[in-house]
């Protein structure tokens, strides 16, 4: 705010000074031009030489001012490196041919000092006229004073060509119109910061910055840019020189924090002063990463910062060689104090560090050129301006179409206009240009430091950051190269807030805390995620059940009743027992056929009651083994058939005994009307209802084949499923009607004499029958898959069983171990007198 003031003051007294038509004369402390060349065309400089002022107050009798000490090598080897792109410029016989180029370059320290330099500059030094002004202004470093001078030079109009400010916030061209820079915004450098901590998967950073434009705004773009590749930011913690309290709160915050990577957003000055107060603490376990303000300073290693700098990384300008500024500098150095980087006997060797005041020896770093690569392209970017300026063909100018002008009538506004249309390859091979926002096309060296035993460090290129190339190619990062990792790492540091979710869980965002502290959710029951960070489980499809780890779709397991699993088996094995026992008593029955005891009750209903037994045990093995079209349509209709048929005999050998008891009393002819052939009717008859309801009931809905994916979540039934409800409640209800009425008959018949008793072995027959099938209806209802089948056959060979031992196993029985009561006589015994 204070500069802002301050700029707005002298923007008003220098416009008051530009009203008066007779002088140009600056009010204040002037005097900051320290290097100047004339020529026909003049191109200003303002650099911070001087980095430390005094105050000369005068006693406060006269207008105090700030005396600049303390040379800055930095920026004294950015205005020489301007004075050397001018004299070549000028030797450049087609480059702004038949016109010189000259230079003023001024010095400032502190703000306010540079801005007064920078108004200088526009107005003319000691000169009674305003004709002698800058075209354009190169500068300055910083990004916060090179945008109060352009709220200054572009009111009137000047372009103003910047090597190293680096703020986004410069970009804005409603309040800085005249501003260009050789220098990347640092929008790409957020940019690259933020795919390099993607690349690496660095989701949990904090971030230490320094008070300032270019800090303050930078950190704020990054913490953006960061949310949009998903990178979560822990801390963001402002640090000044003079705030011990900041200091305490960056030191308890980097001691306890749970990220591995912080990045160091300061300007260079900053970050000297922070790395000199925290090189005393053991930070250990940090990798830190840094902004090309200050990471291709290897002055600031030291042994007492390896822990902190060893790994460390950052994106730089890239490295230039520039032809001929490198002896250009020395010389300047050896005339400046009188020595030699050369061997020689009239000369001391210079140490780089003459000047006993200062510890940097930055300028007599000539090996490659970055920031000074910038001064170049500037420096040239403005002369090309001024040459297609001066551009004529046939009386227009062949860049704007308007008049011809000579370089006598050159001024800033004219130069501006053409400097926003320069395209050009400078003598070492780097093509500059502006995008309309006066922006350079964005190149970085991604910079690794690899400190060693002895302090110093070896700043080692292992990637390239190219703004040219779509954004997901921009980052590239070199094969085959070595890379030393910060925080005593032998791998890529880890720093995340939370790993990723594995596949078989879901990731959910949990609002009280950062976007990367996500809850990590294992995958519902019937539900998987097959990939990590998965935000949803997906269902599986219906035939398929997720894995143990719930990461893959499973096909799931069919179940059905098959002959190879235990219960299978021993149904199996029931039902051919009971067919051999059917088959064995048919074989004594046939070979006793004429004893009492077969032919007594109707021999013949006997074998076809054998017959259907056996046809009932083997209808059972239908039940088993996958099922099909046919095998579902089979196993009901034989079921119902067989069953019915037995039943059938079982009521026709009933009838025969209450007509044979009835044909005892006198005068009594009812055996005449059932005899063997009313009997065979009657079984006839009863087993062809049973028979047309089955084929209604596979003519109008037959059971088909089912898979039920529904009753089990991770398995599919395969069963047969009924079809018509109808058609099966049928078939079992007129089994249930007929074994009833044989229930009620073969009851009412109990009373008979006991010679009789086939009555009593087909009412205990009956009893077991009714109360298997009773207690079939629920248990069928409730059985789940497979065990609904098994339910369904131990009800038929239940009954079949319970059948064939009430009645034919007793006959058995006296046929074999009582032959002496398979008699005539003994089966027609007479009836015990009654007593009176």
């Amino acid at each position: 705010l204070m500069m802002s003031m301050i700029t707005l003051i002298l923007f008003t007294l220098l416009a008051r000074i530009k009203s008066d038509n007779h002088t140009c004369r600056l009010i204040g402390q002037t005097g900051f031009m320290e290097f100047s060349k004339e020529g026909d065309l003049i191109l200003g400089g303002v650099f911070s030489m001087s980095s430390t002022r005094t105050l000369i107050d005068n006693n406060y009798q006269a207008l105090p001012y700030t005396y600049c000490t303390k040379r800055n090598h930095r920026e004294l080897k950015f205005a020489r490196t301007m004075i050397f792109t001018v004299e070549e410029i000028n030797r450049d016989a087609i480059l702004l041919p038949g016109v010189s180029l000259s230079y003023r370059v001024y010095n400032g320290c502190g703000s306010e000092n540079l801005i007064r330099a920078a108004v200088e500059a526009i107005s003319g030094e000691n000169s009674k006229s305003c004709s002698d002004q800058v075209q354009a202004l190169v500068g300055h470093s910083s990004s916060g004073v090179s945008g109060d001078m352009n709220l200054i030079l572009s009111s009137l109009s000047v372009p103003q060509v910047s090597h190293l400010s680096t703020c986004a916030c410069l970009s804005d061209r409603r309040l800085y119109p005249t501003f260009f820079r050789t220098v990347p915004s640092d929008r790409y450098q957020i940019s690259g910061l933020a795919q390099l901590m993607k690349y690496f998967d660095w989701r949990w950073v904090g971030v230490i910055y320094s008070i300032g434009m270019y800090s303050e705004d930078g950190t704020a773009d990054f913490v953006k840019e960061a949310k949009k590749e998903g990178i979560c930011i822990e801390y963001s913690l402002p640090y000044s020189q003079i705030s011990k309290n900041l200091f305490s709160v960056i030191l308890d915050t980097l001691l306890e924090s749970s990220s591995n990577v912080v990045l160091l957003f300061m300007s260079l000055s900053y970050a000297k002063s922070f790395l000199s107060e925290i090189e005393t603490y053991k930070i250990t376990g940090k990798q830190w990463i840094g902004t090309e303000s200050w990471i291709m300073q290897s002055d600031l290693a030291s042994a007492d910062r390896k822990h902190i700098l060893h790994g460390a990384m950052g994106f730089a300008l890239p490295q230039a060689s520039i032809p001929g500024l490198g002896e250009f500098l020395l010389a300047f150095w050896e005339e400046f104090f009188d020595c030699s980087y050369s061997p020689s006997n009239t000369s001391t060797m210079c140490t780089g560090a003459e000047d006993l005041r200062t510890v940097s020896n930055d300028y007599t770093d000539v090996a490659y050129f970055r920031e000074e690569n910038n001064v170049y392209k500037a420096v040239y970017s403005v002369a090309y301006a001024l040459h297609a300026l001066l551009q004529c063909q046939n009386g227009s100018n062949p860049t704007t179409g308007k008049l011809c002008v000579n370089k006598n009538e050159v001024q800033p506004k004219l130069v501006l206009e053409h400097i926003k249309y320069v395209n050009f390859t400078t003598k070492n091979g780097v093509r500059v240009l502006f995008d309309e926002y006066g922006q350079s096309v964005a190149l970085y060296d991604l910079v690794n430091w690899q400190m060693k035993e002895d302090g110093s460090a070896e700043i080692s290129i292992i990637g390239q950051y190219d703004a040219s190339f779509p954004k997901e190619e921009r980052f590239i990062l070199k094969e085959d190269v070595i890379i030393v990792w910060g925080g005593n790492s032998s791998e890529v540091p880890r720093s995340v807030c939370r790993e990723p979710c594995p596949p078989g869980t879901r990731k959910a965002i949990n609002k009280n805390k950062p976007v990367c502290c996500f809850d990590c959710f294992k995958c519902p029951e019937g539900t998987i995620s097959n990939q990590t960070n998965s935000p949803d489980c997906l269902l599986c499809p219906p035939e398929f059940w997720p894995n143990e780890n719930r990461d893959k779709c499973l096909p799931k397991p069919t179940e059905y009743l098959s002959y190879k699993e235990i219960m299978g088996a021993l149904l199996t094995a029931f039902s051919c027992i009971g067919v051999f026992l059917a088959l064995m008593i048919s074989v004594i029955f046939l070979t006793h056929k004429e004893t009492p005891i077969v032919r007594a009750n109707n021999s013949e209903l006997s074998f076809l009651l054998l017959f259907s037994l056996k046809l009932c045990f083997l209808c059972s093995l239908t039940f088993i083994g996958r099922p099909s079209e046919w095998s579902c349509m089979l196993r009901h209709t034989a079921f119902g058939i067989t069953f019915v048929l037995c039943i059938s005999c079982v009521l026709g050998k009933t009838l025969v005994v209450l007509m044979a008891f009835r044909a005892t009393l006198p005068s009594s002819n009812v055996m005449k009307w059932f005899g063997p052939m009313q009997q065979r009717l009657t079984v006839l008859i009863f087993t062809l209802i049973q028979v047309m309801i089955c084929i209604l009931w596979l003519t109008i809905n037959p059971p088909f084949p089912n898979i039920n994916i529904d009753y089990y979540k991770e398995k599919i039934i395969l069963e047969c499923a009924l079809g018509s409800a109808v058609g099966f409640w049928a078939v079992l209800g007129y089994i249930g009607l007929l074994a009833i009425l044989c229930f009620i008959l073969a009851f009412l018949a109990r009373t008979l004499p006991d010679s009789f008793n086939e009555a009593k072995l087909i009412t205990f027959s009956m009893l077991i029958f009714c109360a298997v099938w009773i207690t079939f209806i629920p248990a069928y209802v409730s059985s789940p898959g497979k065990f609904t089948v098994a339910v369904e056959i131990f009800a038929i060979l239940a009954s079949s069983f319970g059948l064939l031992v009430c009645i034919f196993v007793p006959k058995c029985y006296i046929i074999i171990f009582r032959p002496e009561q398979n008699s005539k006589k003994h089966l027609m015994g007479k009836i015990p007198p009654r007593t009176i």
